[in-house]
């Protein structure tokens, strides 16, 4: 699955490039059921092509109709979708019930716009996010450095602000395979997640088929240690082979991954802990990153509810919550 965001980015730049004016969207904020979230993008020319999408549909045909009418020819604007008291509420009912807000900017081709999109390219075909802010009032545009962990669009109402975070595909190693290990690779696609299992065993990996998923036939701690983690990577071992499991682990503190987990109960949790420390060299801080026993406790048995479990921390810890906030 090519990164969404990468997609519209890329388009954007094309058309720029060809001397077209753009209008680059952003859904700052939803409110009740919406069908997209917060971040998501789309570009379209004043002819009403289009890449990308903010809602299920009914908001682009509306917002596109406005664009070809000349609407939104005068300058950076915020647009609400969705609320009945609101000027464009009337127009507009979102068949979720939800309200949309989206940031309109229509884009020069100029070389100032083209570098600030080339930094977005870059930044979702790299390793390291960034921090996109636009100051509502001026339209001026900067980059910042970023964690990349947490809610994609913040608001600062008071200043006119908004940050929006941008970063590279969220990746997901499972080091071995398991059934745990396929069904959350399963899980994992559809959620946008680049996928690539680690195995070097071949008769497991002769059972194995899941569309869109990277294989590779080694050692996980091999590959992780080949530096293929970047800040939008989670770890996850899932086989409960300490030949693999542990030297993943051992491996993937060492990096820049933002979930790190591996499967066990409490007891062998509490065996394997001592084992990295004592093994592995493993210190406290180390320690501290490792999720086990790895995901939500929604006291999962078969191999499908566990990956589920896995899956809803990862996620967890993507958006920036707290388990106690859940």
């Amino acid at each position: 699955m090519r990164h969404l965001d990468l997609q519209v980015v890329d388009q954007a730049l094309a058309w720029l490039r060809k001397g077209r004016r753009i209008w680059f969207c952003t859904v700052l904020a939803t409110f009740g059921s919406s069908p997209r979230e917060p971040g998501s993008m789309l570009v379209a020319r004043g002819d009403g092509r289009h890449v990308g999408s903010l809602s299920g549909g009914c908001v682009e045909e509306d917002f596109l109709a406005r664009l070809r009418d000349g609407e939104f020819d005068s300058g950076l604007q915020t647009l609400r979708y969705g609320d009945p008291e609101g000027p464009d509420g009337p127009r507009i009912s979102l068949p979720c019930g939800g309200i949309l807000d989206v940031l309109i900017e229509p884009m020069e081709p100029d070389a100032a716009t083209l570098t600030h999109l080339e930094v977005m390219q870059a930044t979702l075909l790299g390793r390291r996010p960034l921090a996109r802010r636009v100051d509502l009032a001026s339209g001026r545009l900067q980059f910042a450095e970023d964690g990349g962990l947490g809610p994609r669009v913040v608001q600062d109402r008071g200043a006119r602000r908004v940050t929006l975070r941008i970063g590279p595909a969220a990746r997901l190693i499972l080091a071995g395979i398991s059934p745990v290990a396929e069904a959350c690779a399963e899980f994992a696609r559809p959620l946008g997640f680049e996928v690539i299992v680690c195995d070097p065993r071949e008769e497991v990996r002769a059972g194995f088929c899941v569309e869109g998923v990277e294989v590779q036939s080694v050692l996980p701690s091999i590959f992780i240690a080949s530096g293929a983690c970047h800040a939008a990577t989670a770890v996850v071992a899932l086989t409960h082979d300490p030949r693999i499991d542990d030297l993943a682990m051992i491996e993937a503190v060492r990096t820049p991954a933002f979930y790190i987990g591996v499967m066990g109960s409490q007891r062998t949790s509490a065996v394997r802990a001592e084992r990295l420390r004592r093994s592995g060299g493993l210190g406290e801080e180390e320690m501290a990153r490792i999720k086990m026993p790895i995901g939500l406790a929604l006291g999962s048995k078969t191999p499908a509810e566990i990956a589920l479990a896995v899956m809803a921390d990862i996620v967890r810890v993507q958006r920036g919550r707290s388990r106690e906030s859940l």
